[in-house]
């Protein structure tokens, strides 16, 4: 079982701004902030983002990739148009990935400094 993950900024407070706006609407909300991280969750922190002042920008090819679970598929929706709105970039619009498995319905960001992340729901079988 996984308890944390955590992604590499360059600007703390750039990404706090992103990441709320971004992640509330999936449910998480900023419960901790220390020196240079903060932790996002809906229990406890269970995203972090960490302040790396010599991170270069992730390349589209590499780096991590986190995968939030939402709730429904509007959630998945409001994800995607909050992290566009907040100065994110799309790598995956909102849709079914039936290669992922039949109801896998996801939506892919790119954060300001290029970490991928994912909200996915699993629609019913009869919604797919």
């Amino acid at each position: 079982m996984i308890d944390h993950v955590s992604v590499a900024v360059s600007d703390l407070d750039e990404a706090t701004r992103f990441y709320e706006a971004v992640l509330g609407v999936i449910g998480y909300r900023k419960l901790e902030t220390r020196g240079r991280t903060v932790g996002f969750g809906k229990e406890y922190p269970e995203f972090w983002i960490n302040l790396r002042t010599a991170m270069t920008p992730v390349r589209e090819d590499c780096g991590a990739h986190v995968g939030l679970r939402a709730r429904t598929a509007e959630l998945v929706d409001a994800f995607h148009a909050a992290a566009l709105a907040a100065g994110g970039q799309s790598d995956g619009a909102p849709g079914l990935r039936a290669q992922h498995g039949q109801g896998y319905y996801a939506a892919f960001i790119r954060d300001p400094g290029g970490n991928r992340i994912e909200a996915v729901t699993f629609l019913p079988s009869n919604a797919s």
